[in-house]
């Protein structure tokens, strides 16, 4: 297996565990947006 395709597999597999994680779309807004807060109360 090259190892382009297994990025794709993995980085498709982390992405379909979030979406899982998050329950629906409304969840997974809602949980970037608090990891945006927290960057930015990082970044002050």
């Amino acid at each position: 297996m090259s190892w382009l395709r297994l990025l794709a597999l993995t980085l498709t597999t982390g992405f379909l565990l979030s979406l899982a994680g998050c329950n629906t779309i409304e969840g997974m807004g809602k949980d970037i947006q608090k990891a945006g807060e927290k960057i930015e109360d990082a970044a002050d």
